[in-house]
């Protein structure tokens, strides 16, 4: 049993060594999402995004649900998103002093109040953003890279129904 649980940490560490993969597991963080909207999210081709969903889902990281013709995705157990974030901060201190420094450190200032991606809606905040970009003194976050190409295709568009 002792190297049997190697071996299967080996197997899931695989399964979450893909950055898009470990992508679809911070925009499932706070919600349930379907494979559309996880697609419009991350700008991803659909037979490229059951890939990787499929793969999540052999290593039971996320769990899936039909309803209708749709099929919804979400984490299988928190403990995913803890781990994911212990690994994310051990990243942003060893960065701390070199280039990176600017873009990975965050004050404990930035990260409330919580904000909302304008393109899609999703809450995060700038620790669990995927993308920042600022635009007239305005910081905007977002969830993941294609929410971020549609805001820059049409800025205005987003901004006037984040207004309304």
């Amino acid at each position: 049993m002792y190297k049997q649980i190697f071996i299967e940490h080996a197997k899931l560490l695989k399964a979450l060594a893909n950055p898009k993969r470990l992508e679809i597991i911070q925009l499932l963080r706070d919600q349930e999402l379907s494979v559309g909207q996880i697609q419009e999210m991350l700008d991803l081709p659909q037979a490229n995004l059951s890939q990787h969903l499929q793969v999540l889902r052999q290593a039971q990281v996320v769990t899936a649900r039909k309803e209708g013709k749709n099929i919804y995705y979400k984490i299988a157990h928190s403990n995913f998103l803890h781990a994911s974030d212990l690994i994310r901060e051990i990243l942003i201190k060893r960065h701390q002093n070199d280039d990176l420094a600017d873009e990975l450190v965050l004050k404990m200032s930035d990260l409330v109040p919580l904000t909302h991606d304008p393109v899609c809606g999703m809450r995060l905040s700038p620790k669990t953003a995927a993308f920042a970009l600022k635009r007239k003194s305005q910081t905007y976050y977002f969830c993941a890279e294609g929410c971020l190409k549609k805001f820059k295709t049409q800025p205005d568009r987003y901004l006037k129904s984040k207004q309304k």
